[in-house]
């Protein structure tokens, strides 16, 4: 059997299909798409499968942004999906849609050692619910019920719940950013635009102007590659200090997500952010930040903590999805 899957990003869109033998999904072709060069995802379907479909019996598209129903606005791209005229375009029988994150909470068990690395390794015997977070363009959250028996990714919209500070310099951080934003939700700091504001933060921090490679890169286009580059080069202090900020708040939240799904099943951080920063999720703050939670600490220190190092675990779980739903 063959399935249609995507995984739909504010900056890039990625389909493929997939060969479903049982439990296994093998990719046989995949394509990515830079989304904010298309009108919609019709039109990328359409190049992609053409108006067979290619023999696709059913499709599954993760989509950055609240799902409720089959017509879906995406919360960082102008566009507005509907499955309806996706199965009339294809010619696929069945289309749905997920939340990007609960079609990653779909791939991780699909994942082996080699495509995640350990920040905590937890209660070897750990089991139970799990969360996914995953900061890139925005920044999603997602949890994994676990029934006794197996488990049921489902969706959320934490990462736009209210951003609130742990100590004196996330004060600071909340007003300088509220300037800017008035509501400051925790996407606000844990994306790829925050990471940037993260930086003129501390600029301002240190009482220096923002440095010509900084205003050269935003003028260009996106300057945080540049930033990271900076940081993990150890050729800039403040990029340095950026870099360890956001670690440690990406692992604030990671926590806090933790504990109102108790998570002692795992944490998997995923997204394009945390990849590329690896060392500095590595090194300390990260789970500094993750574990900073007072009496809850032991809870959180018996939970694994990993990073998704396959950028295609959403979606592969969207061809799982797709896989489950025209099995049943």
């Amino acid at each position: 059997m063959r399935v249609l899957a995507g995984d739909i990003g504010g900056t890039k869109t990625r389909v493929g299909v997939f060969e479903v033998d049982g439990g296994d999904c093998r990719l046989v072709e995949e394509r990515s798409y830079p989304s904010r060069d298309y009108p919609g995802l019709g039109e990328i379907v359409a190049d992609f499968v053409g108006s067979d479909g290619k023999d696709c019996r059913a499709a599954c598209f993760g989509i950055a942004g609240p799902v409720t129903g089959r017509r879906v606005r995406v919360t960082n791209l102008p566009w507005v999906v509907d499955a309806d005229e996706l199965e009339f375009r294809s010619g696929i029988a069945t289309v749905a849609f997920l939340n990007d994150l609960e079609a990653t909470g779909w791939g991780v068990g699909a994942l082996d050692e080699s495509q995640t690395a350990v920040l905590n390794p937890g209660r070897p015997d750990a089991a139970g619910n799990g969360v996914v977070i995953a900061a890139g363009t925005g920044l999603g959250e997602g949890g994994i019920f676990w029934n006794g028996e197996e488990s049921r990714p489902f969706a959320c919209e934490g990462g736009h719940a209210s951003f609130s500070p742990a100590d004196e310099l996330g004060d600071r951080l909340l007003q300088f950013l509220r300037r800017s934003h008035g509501h400051v939700s925790w996407e606000r700091v844990l994306s790829g635009p925050g990471l940037a504001d993260l930086f003129r933060f501390m600029v301002s921090e240190a009482g220096e102007e923002e440095p010509d490679w900084f205003q050269e890169a935003e003028q260009t286009g996106d300057p945080v590659p540049a930033i990271s580059e900076m940081a993990l080069e150890g050729r800039g202090e403040i990029s340095v200090r950026t870099l360890e900020l956001f670690a440690r708040l990406y692992g604030e939240e990671a926590g806090n997500l933790a504990l109102k799904v108790m998570a002692t099943g795992g944490v998997w951080v995923g997204g394009g952010i945390a990849p590329r920063i690896r060392r500095f999720l590595e090194e300390g703050a990260f789970m500094d930040g993750f574990l900073a939670k007072g009496r809850m600490q032991p809870l959180l220190e018996s939970m694994p903590v990993r990073i998704i190092l396959d950028d295609r675990a959403a979606l592969f779980g969207a061809a799982r999805f797709a896989a489950a739903t025209a099995s049943s």
